[in-house]
């Protein structure tokens, strides 16, 4: 899965902290998307802790991403050898969903920003979030995946 030779001391700190940031990043997502959702729903408007929780989440993606850029460049040596399905997945399918989650989320946010109505505003963070958030559990590699076999919760 991963090439040995080009693993470093700090990679497994950095994963590490990819790991745990996940859980931090699906929380906030999942409780910015469904707050948004709520306030949709009601048509309420946008209290100042969903705003924050929103762009906390955004933040937190955006950290994982680097995380996971410094991580790829790390511990992978080549983009042009696949190898096996697990290489694939990490270099490719991983990456690139996550990538597309991450955008999501920054979308969501621009676009509720850009928005006339508390409504609309609601109506995009719940939108992008929730369809980020769609995207993050699919690809995340659990530990009852094939993908994740072995790699524990944290």
């Amino acid at each position: 899965m991963l090439d040995a030779a080009a693993s470093s001391d700090i990679a497994p700190v950095f994963l590490f902290f990819h790991s745990l940031l996940r859980w931090g990043i699906l929380l906030t997502v999942a409780g910015a998307g469904f707050a948004a959702l709520v306030g949709w729903v009601r048509n309420g408007p946008v209290i100042s802790w969903q705003r924050a929780l929103a762009i906390w989440a955004m933040i937190l993606c955006h950290v994982q991403l680097i995380i996971g850029f410094l991580l790829y460049f790390m511990l992978f040596d080549s983009f042009s050898r696949l190898g096996s399905d697990q290489a694939r997945y990490w270099k490719f399918e991983h990456m690139g969903m996550m990538v597309i989650a991450i955008a999501l989320v920054t979308i969501g946010r621009l676009a509720s920003k850009k928005a006339k109505t508390e409504r609309g505003k609601h109506m995009r963070v719940a939108i992008f979030y929730l369809l980020a958030l769609a995207v993050m559990l699919a690809m995340i590699p659990w530990p009852f995946t094939i993908m994740g076999e072995g790699l524990g919760w944290l």
